[in-house]
């Protein structure tokens, strides 16, 4: 059994509701899509009282069971107007899970700033926040582990998120207490600030109980055996998601000066610094921690500890989407550069992806150069300050774009593209056309699929596929980084499933789930008012051959969704 809570802010009273077996099992992005429908959500105001703001753990969340401790944060996007799901790793759903918690939605809007505050024992309490308002990140968590302790999780709406700026995300503490793990796409911390709710302190406890204690704890063990003998695991624990970039690199598709090119260093111009082997022996070199586990037992660890020449820590983590965007998108090839400015970036708690995009839409309209570091500090400088400027750049890369009249405005649903050229790499491209996330990869990305040659058909299926399975991760908590074990053994994940709540999950719950979850949030998007137009990627992806590589967008939304209704109808 586990506890949810309905928090109503407007006149701090809480409901809760108790889950068993099948219902403590669909969560996460599935039970976001379900609970916003049921509500209504997609035709209310995002930033207004009637979007709820939903966090939600996973239900194994609160044990050991490796990369399975991730939050969902959800409500109706203030940047996208569609449905958002946005998830984060760190410690905050595995404190949830130690106090028995499925999750939490805050309803209506407070009167006043608040922390909320979730204690082992005793009532759930709002305190005054006032002191925490205006602050960056770390000081606000230095401040509140001052107060509450060690053993907390922290959930923080950065200074962005408090004027309403929609890159904002939702910033939670990792294991080393630092507020760095982001639930960051679509402005849910722009809805947490409109419900002036500044932080959510949740105690850490012990381990939840489990249907069948014994049996789930050997599914664990058996797990973590798993991940520790595939060689993808290998590669994620010794590179770090940076290795990505030596890929996208390679082939194409990594996003170069506002996605004017997708290569930013050819063959013969030595090693990519933005990529996963030089980031790995320069961190060696310099005493940092290459690999390192953002979530309480997670043994795929492909998170890092970037530090400088002095061997200080300069962020955690450096990882591909930061590295693509911020870095070679805006022109920047040496990862120092990177590591200060997503420092900057973590302490506004705000998207990498949409900062990136939206600089290299800026460098575009001739706003600043690509390659200016310093120009991009100071962008970030004007968005903590909240001034005219800095508000204007808070909105994001679309409306950022329109207000300087860009015509290339990377970006799907108002929602920057991630770090993967869909040009290139077609089969993510079309998973970001697609989804009602905006445009998001981790909705459905496989950059390695070989996609010449392929008809629309064959990748919309392709897309499709992977699509459902990480639609079902997300309903689970787990990250999708241990994908090739989970994905392949979704049968074992039924078993463990069925020992941890007592339920009979056959080895086609996975499918179903991720299945059932796309198909609510389309029909969400529906009912918000979009259309078919809106799955079209930008036109200068179409117009524009991409360098080197006699590529163009290929795909239209028309014969992309025809198809994926004829794969859904089978």
């Amino acid at each position: 059994m586990r506890k949810y809570l309905n928090i109503n802010l407007s006149d701090q009273s809480i409901e809760t509701e108790e889950l068993n077996g099948l219902d403590s099992i669909r969560v996460g992005r599935h039970f976001i899509a379900k609970t916003l429908l049921e509500k209504g959500a997609a035709t209310v105001d995002p930033l207004g009282p009637d979007n709820p703001l939903i966090f939600s753990a996973g239900p194994f969340a609160g044990s050991n069971f490796s990369n399975a401790n991730r939050i969902s944060v959800g409500c109706k996007s203030p940047l996208t107007g569609g449905i958002k799901e946005a998830n984060s790793g760190g410690t905050f759903a595995f404190a949830l899970g130690q106090l028995e918690i499925a999750g939490f939605t805050l309803n209506g809007q407070s009167d006043d700033w608040v922390v909320i505050r979730i204690p082992q024992e005793g009532d759930i309490s709002f305190e005054d926040a006032s002191p925490y308002l205006g602050k960056g990140n770390f000081e606000v968590s230095r401040m509140l582990h001052e107060k509450y302790g060690d053993k907390v999780s922290l959930g923080i709406c950065s200074p962005v998120g408090e004027y309403g700026g929609l890159m904002a995300g939702i910033s939670f503490t990792d294991p080393e207490k630092r507020p760095v793990r982001i639930a960051a796409r679509g402005g849910v911390g722009a809805v947490m600030g409109s419900k002036k709710v500044k932080a959510i302190v949740v105690d850490r406890h012990k381990m939840p109980e489990f249907s069948d204690r014994k049996k789930y704890m050997g599914s664990v063990k058996a797990y973590s055996k798993m991940l520790d003998e595939d060689p993808a695991i290998d590669a994620f624990r010794k590179l770090g998601t940076a290795m990505v970039g030596d890929f996208t690199n390679k082939v194409g598709g990594l996003p170069t000066r506002n996605f004017s090119a997708g290569t930013i260093v050819g063959k013969d111009e030595g090693p990519l610094k933005l990529g996963g082997q030089y980031i790995r022996e320069v961190t060696l070199e310099r005493g940092g921690e290459p690999t390192h586990a953002c979530m309480p037992g997670c043994m795929i660890k492909c998170s890092n500890i970037y530090v400088d020449e002095d061997g200080k820590d300069m962020v955690s983590p450096l990882e591909y989407e930061t590295l693509g965007l911020v870095g070679s998108n805006c022109g920047l090839t040496d990862p120092d550069h990177v590591a200060f400015l997503n420092n900057i970036a973590n302490d506004l708690g705000i998207d990498t992806i949409e900062i990136g995009a939206t600089i290299g839409v800026l460098m575009e309209a001739g706003e600043g150069a690509f390659g200016d570091h310093d120009y991009m500090a100071g962008v970030m400088e004007d968005i903590r300050d909240g001034n005219d400027k800095g508000k204007l750049y808070a909105q994001g890369t679309t409306r950022v774009g329109e207000h300087f009249n860009v015509k290339r405005i990377p970006a799907i649903k108002k929602q920057g593209i991630s770090a993967y050229d869909p040009r290139e790499i077609e089969v993510t491209g079309i998973s970001m056309m697609v989804t009602a996330q905006g445009a998001d990869h981790t909705t459905g990305n496989i950059p390695t699929f070989q996609c010449k040659d392929k008809s629309t058909e064959e990748l919309v299926a392709a897309s499709l596929d992977i699509q459902e399975d990480c639609a079902a991760a997300d309903s689970l908590g787990l990250c999708l980084f241990g994908r090739s074990v989970t994905n392949i053994n979704q049968d074992f994940i039924a078993d463990a499933l069925n020992s941890a709540h007592g339920t009979d999950l056959t080895e086609g719950f996975m499918k179903e789930l991720g299945r059932e979850t796309l198909a609510m949030e389309w029909q969400f998007n529906k009912d918000a008012g979009f259309t078919e137009e809106d799955d079209e990627l930008p036109q200068f992806f179409y117009d524009e051959i991409l360098a080197d590589k006699d590529v163009a967008a290929r795909h239209h939304t028309t014969e992309v969704n025809a198809a994926f209704r004829a794969l859904i109808e089978k």
